[in-house]
Order: C-alpha cells, then sequence, then structure tokens
C-alpha cells in the first residue's frame, strides 16, 4: 500500500536545513522522510468542492473558445514544403527485452517512455495510438509513429500515470499492458483514476496523493505536486489529481539511481519545492512543447525556457526534454521547441549535453559514473 504523507507538527524548525541540503560526490541523497517533505512544502493536494486544485492556485487562464476562434481563422503554422522530417531511430528490441542489467532510457513520443532501472522496466504515460483523443477519427493525430511498438516492449513491471488528460492516459493502450503476456503490470496513478482503470477491467493499480510513496519493483516511487489540471469529459474537470514521478533506487543500493518524470506543468514553485525535498536527481524527463499561445498555453504548460528553469529549480544533473515532436496540440510548429530549448541552454550557460532532446525511438545509456558534474552544488 502507498505509504501516506504525515504532516508532522515541528516542520518549520527543519526547513532551512533540510530543504537546502546538498547532494555531493554520486552518493545517492536519503529518501527524504515525511518531516523533509513537508519542510520543503510538499503536501497532500488540496481540494475544494470543484476537485482538485494547484498548490498555488487556480490556474487563471484565457477563454478556451477564442483560442479556438484564432486557431481557425489563423491556422496552424504551415509544416516545412517537403513536411516535418523527424529521424527515427529502431533501437535493439531483443536487447531491449533481454536486459535487466544496464539502465537505459528509450523515448516512444511524446510523454511515453521505456526506463529500464535496476533491473526493472517502467512506462511512462504509455500513448500508442493514432490519435490523443477519444474518438479514432476526430482529434490531434501522431505525426511519428511510437519509438516502441506495444510489441517490441519489454515485459513490464511499473505503469506511471502523471494525469488524466488523452496524450498521456490511452485507453487502448493500458488495456493492452494490462494483458500483457506473463501478468499484468502494476499501474501507479494519480487519486481518482484507480476507479476509472477499475472499469476497464484493470485491477493491479495504486493510487497516490502527493507526497505519498510506495515501493514497487525493487524502487522507491514518489507522486509529486504539479501544476497542470484534469479532464477526460466536459463534466469531470478537476475530479481527478495530477502530478509528476520520483523514481530511486533504494537505500544502499549498489548503483544508486534516481529521476524526475515531471508529466505535464507549468511552470510554479512546485519544481523548487521537489528539488528541496530530494535533493538532486540524475536525470530530469521535462516537458517543453504544448506552449503556445502562451496567453492561453502558458500556466498549465512549460515552454523551453521555463524548463530550463524547472531543470535548475530541481537539481538534475541532466535532463531530456519530452512532449514534443508527436502530437499537434497546440500553436506551435511541430519541430520548434528543440530549437528553443537550445536557445535557452545556451542563454543559461549550460553544456551542450546537459539538457537535450532524443529522437524517437533512441535508447541511451543512463548510467555515466564517469561524469565528475555536482549539479546539486550549483
Amino acid at each position: 500500500m502507498p505509504r501516506p504523507f504525515r504532516l508532522p507538527l515541528l516542520c518549520a524548525a527543519l526547513a532551512v536545513h533540510v530543504a537546502t541540503a546538498p547532494c555531493v560526490g554520486g552518493a545517492q541523497e536519503p529518501e527524504p522522510s515525511p518531516e523533509r517533505l513537508a519542510a520543503a512544502g510538499i503536501h497532500h493536494a488540496p481540494r475544494t468542492e470543484h476537485g482538485f486544485e494547484n498548490n498555488d492556485g487556480p490556474l487563471v487562464r484565457g477563454s478556451f473558445w477564442k483560442w479556438r476562434w484564432n486557431r481557425l481563422i489563423h491556422a496552424l503554422p504551415p509544416p516545412p514544403a517537403n513536411g516535418y522530417a523527424f529521424p527515427v531511430d529502431h533501437p535493439d528490441v531483443e536487447w531491449i527485452k533481454a536486459n535487466r542489467r544496464e539502465n537505459t532510457m528509450t523515448w516512444i513520443g511524446h510523454a511515453s517512455t521505456l526506463l529500464q532501472i535496476s533491473g526493472a522496466n517502467i512506462l511512462t504515460d504509455p500513448v500508442f495510438s493514432e490519435r490523443a483523443s477519444p474518438f479514432t477519427f476526430l482529434g490531434p493525430k501522431r505525426r511519428v509513429p511510437p519509438g516502441l511498438t506495444l510489441g517490441q516492449l519489454p515485459h513490464i513491471d511499473v505503469v506511471l500515470i502523471s494525469h488524466s488528460h488523452y496524450d498521456h492516459l490511452d485507453t487502448e493502450s493500458v488495456e493492452a499492458l494490462n494483458g500483457q503476456p506473463g501478468g499484468p503490470p502494476l499501474f501507479l496513478v494519480p487519486l481518482g483514476i484507480k476507479d476509472w482503470l477499475a472499469k476497464k477491467g484493470i485491477t493491479n493499480a495504486r493510487e497516490l496523493d502527493w507526497g505519498d510513496e510506495i515501493d514497487a519493483a525493487r524502487l522507491d516511487f514518489w507522486f509529486v505536486p504539479a501544476t497542470h489540471w484534469s479532464a477526460r469529459t466536459l463534466t469531470d474537470r478537476n475530479e481527478t489529481l495530477w502530478g509528476g514521478w520520483v523514481v530511486k533506487t533504494p537505500e544502499g543500493a549498489a548503483h544508486p539511481y534516481s529521476l524526475y518524470f515531471a508529466g505535464d506543468t507549468g511552470y510554479a514553485d512546485d519544481a523548487k519545492r521537489i528539488g528541496a525535498a530530494f535533493g538532486c536527481f540524475d536525470l530530469a524527463l521535462l516537458p517543453i512543447g504544448g506552449y503556445a499561445p502562451r496567453w492561453f498555453m502558458g500556466p498549465p504548460h512549460l515552454d523551453p525556457q521555463q524548463a530550463v528553469q524547472v531543470f535548475g529549480d530541481v537539481h538534475a544533473k541532466k535532463a531530456i526534454g519530452i512532449h514534443w515532436g508527436t502530437f499537434e496540440l497546440t500553436d506551435e510548429p511541430l519541430d520548434e521547441p528543440p530549437k528553443k530549448l537550445a536557445e535557452a541552454t545556451r542563454e543559461a550557460g549550460l553544456p551542450d549535453d546537459a539538457f537535450t532532446v532524443l529522437h524517437h525511438g533512441q535508447m541511451i545509456a543512463l548510467d555515466d559514473p564517469g561524469d565528475p558534474r555536482d549539479a546539486c552544488s550549483r
């Protein structure tokens, strides 16, 4: 069962010392206690009669209908004359299926990634369908095929869901994963989504609130805050929670590793709270697309410059940009986010390899024991 976060009575005195403790010399940060989480400002999600809320208050957004009207009148930015040309890698599927030793990441597309950490196979926000939509004939269409198909996946141990939007929670994909040979994975989901899964016949699920922790597949998982919203219909806005995930090897692991998957989020103080609570991360998976127009998409979506801010706020050693180049959800050109990210990293004075993007289907090794940089002391 998830370990519930418990609000300590005397957390204020710990705030300055605990929230700024650095990560040193490649040693893994200790697991954050409930006191440390509270000192950093991570607590259960606020909820009112209108549903869940963000830590820093309700999103202030422009008119949806104004956005749709402007999009109808002005249309999306035209693609290049010869169309978008996104490189697609073809990883060694048999090696991936057999791998239980090497830590790797494969970008499947959008927010879907395959993480292989300490022998566990983890999927984030798996979406393999042709459309991010409740309809097969309408809605944002996939522009680049998945870097791995469902049939090419290894046996999945854990599925992480960040929230209920269709580009992050896909019915056909989770149903297929639930029926994988060898038994279903464990679905770790935000509050409210467990009931939705049960209606689809998916029962091997645990739901978490912000600050909750669960041990699974010999790893530790925390559900952490994000600034976003949820809905799958016209009547269920904010009835289920949203957030990001922290994945860590247990204390004392021979090869410690820590990772932050942000899911979908706008910029707020949540990133600083997460950095204060967890100390640092070996890798952060941060959304860099879905940001235009800013007057409408700004509150719930990072732009690349803000993603670089989050990279610093959470004290990540490296970051990979996700949530771009797959579905045309918003108004920026589909290939613009990596260009804007490169500009933002240069302006921030970051090394070229500190915050990068991958090709669809590209697999990278996550271990880099020779890297002397200590991001947590920046």
